[in-house]
C-alpha cells in the first residue's frame, strides 16, 4: 500500500483498479466474455432453480467462482507472455494449470447446476 492511501481513501483505489481489471478481461479475454455472458443468463434461472438461499448462493456463487478462477488464469498467462514469448517448460506448465483450475470450476458449476437441476425438476 502506498503511502497516504488508507481507509477510504484505500478502498477508493483498490475499487478503480479492480474495476480496470474487469474491463481489461472483457475486453482481452473472449473465455471470459462468454463466461460473463453465461453467468448473465444463468443468473435469473438461479431464483426459479433454486428453492431457497442457500441453492441460490450455490448456483450463484458456482458462476462467480468460474469468472474468479477465469480472471486468476488470464493474469498468469499474461505475466507469463510478459516475461517472454518463446517457449519454457514452467512457463507451459504454469498456463496449463492455470487452465487445469478452471476447468475444475467448469466441473464444479457444472455439478452444482446439474444436481440442484435434477432436484427440482427430477427428484
Amino acid at each position: 500500500m502506498k503511502p497516504g492511501h488508507t481507509g477510504l481513501t484505500h478502498l477508493a483505489h483498490s475499487t478503480r483498479y479492480s474495476w480496470k481489471g474487469l474491463k481489461a478481461a472483457f475486453r482481452n479475454e473472449s473465455a471470459f466474455r462468454q463466461e460473463v455472458t453465461i453467468t448473465a443468463i444463468l443468473m435469473p434461472l438461479a431464483w426459479w432453480i433454486g428453492e431457497g438461499p442457500v441453492s441460490w448462493l450455490l448456483l450463484i456463487g458456482s458462476c462467480f467462482v468460474v469468472l474468479i478462477v477465469e480472471l486468476l488464469n488470464s493474469a498468469i498467462e499474461n505475466v507469463v507472455d510478459r516475461i517472454g514469448t518463446e517457449h519454457h517448460e514452467l512457463s507451459g506448465r504454469a498456463k496449463d494449470i492455470g487452465s487445469a483450475a478452471v476447468m475444475l470450476s467448469l466441473i464444479l458449476a457444472g455439478l452444482t447446476w446439474g444436481l440442484l437441476g435434477w432436484q427440482k425438476f427430477i427428484g
